[in-house]
């Protein structure tokens, strides 16, 4: 078997998919890409048994055939080589030779036959949406959900879909995103929890535009494709926490503040906070925020205070800066709301407006105020 492809395409295509490869598999095969040549057209897939990524583009070819190259090497390679065409020659014991410009590379290949099966789109029911729709609700969501192994419903981001929209929730019990969509649709109500690292890699494979994907699921998979390049995903079996119990129906005051002016404030006066709890304390009264940091064992303080417009009594309350930071990232407007009550309830920050189409809670508990 024998193909010539374009060293600078070959590379990006690759790179699309190569974070699917774990560095420490159980089974050998898993480090290798399966090269699979049909028509004239190469698609290459990668998995982990969890996760498959195929890309597809043009070669020039006679023959059909497929063939298994190990995906480190190969990667390295093409990172140092130029631009430039590449002949493969496959031998009948998968040996592979790469032939360049000016040089030649010899590597080992795998039989194709022992590659994982990837699972049949069996019984799928399917809805598009933009690309870029899909990846900012991914932007939006992915930061909250969970690391912890003990509760698998909670490491991945939970999909409801309505005939009016579609919910991306994410949560890991001391923060809460809900971000929805109502530029896309789906033809029944349903619900599904997706891990994190296929999020991580199509966020990365998407582009941020306004191309039609596709997305359809059954019972024990997720299907996403757009153009050359499809994903496949195991769906996380577990049942995602009741989370709109948690959110508070009534939080009657209201502040606003400038979202980078609050954001770099906390990131100066959380640097003095106690590095397990990151707590930096809250004081609002009138038009001024106070933030104040204190790290008991090292003697640390750091205190500031800026403007704000606030609706409401005197409050004092403490919240982990660190998730803060992060949840004014997933704003996009110059100001947010924060919607607060007692020192014990859970915080609501959203944008000063909400984009078109979109609707984005997000929500954070409060720690206890060290007096």
């Amino acid at each position: 078997m024998k193909f010539i492809v374009s060293s600078g395409s070959l590379l990006k295509h690759l790179q699309q998919i190569s974070g699917v490869i774990n560095a420490n598999t159980v089974l050998p095969i898993l480090e290798d890409f399966l090269f699979e040549i049909q028509d004239k057209k190469l698609s290459v897939v990668a998995t982990d048994l969890e996760t498959v990524m195929r890309v597809q583009m043009d070669i020039e070819s006679k023959a059909n055939g497929k063939v298994c190259i190990p995906a480190k090497i190969l990667l390295d390679s093409l990172k140092n080589i130029s631009d430039q065409p590449l002949t493969f020659n496959i031998d009948k014991n998968y040996g592979v030779e790469i032939t360049s410009d000016n040089g030649k590379y010899k590597v080992m290949g795998e039989n194709p036959d022992n590659f994982p099966k990837e699972p049949a789109a069996d019984d799928t029911t399917g809805f598009t949406m933009t690309s870029s729709a899909l990846v900012t609700a991914i932007n939006k969501t992915l930061f909250a959900v969970s690391n912890d192994d003990l509760r698998p419903a909670m490491t991945g981001v939970y999909f409801e879909l309505q005939k009016d929209g579609v919910q991306f929730v994410a949560t890991d019990a001391h923060r809460l995103v809900r971000y929805k969509r109502t530029d896309a649709k789906s033809p029944k109500t349903d619900t599904f929890i997706v891990p994190k690292k296929p999020l991580n890699l199509l966020k990365n494979a998407l582009p941020d535009n306004d191309d039609e994907i596709t997305i359809s699921y059954n019972s024990n998979h997720l299907f996403v494709s757009h153009g050359d390049v499809k994903m496949i995903c195991r769906l996380i079996d577990a049942r995602f926490p009741d989370y709109k119990v948690v959110i508070p129906t009534d939080n009657p005051y209201k502040l606003i503040v400038n979202k980078n002016d609050f954001q770099s404030a906390l990131r100066r006066v959380s640097v003095f906070s106690n590095k397990s709890t990151n707590q930096v304390a809250l004081s609002i009264s009138g038009s001024e925020l106070q933030m104040a940091a204190q790290d008991i064992d090292f003697s640390f303080e750091g205190n500031e205070r800026m403007n704000c417009q606030y609706d409401g009594e005197d409050l004092q309350i403490a919240f982990n800066a660190k998730f803060l930071i992060e949840m004014l990232n997933a704003a996009d407007t110059d100001e947010v709301k924060v919607e607060l009550s007692t020192p014990t309830k859970a915080g609501i920050i959203k944008p000063s407006e909400q984009g078109e189409g979109e609707d984005l809670l997000m929500l954070v508990m409060p720690l206890m105020l060290n007096t």
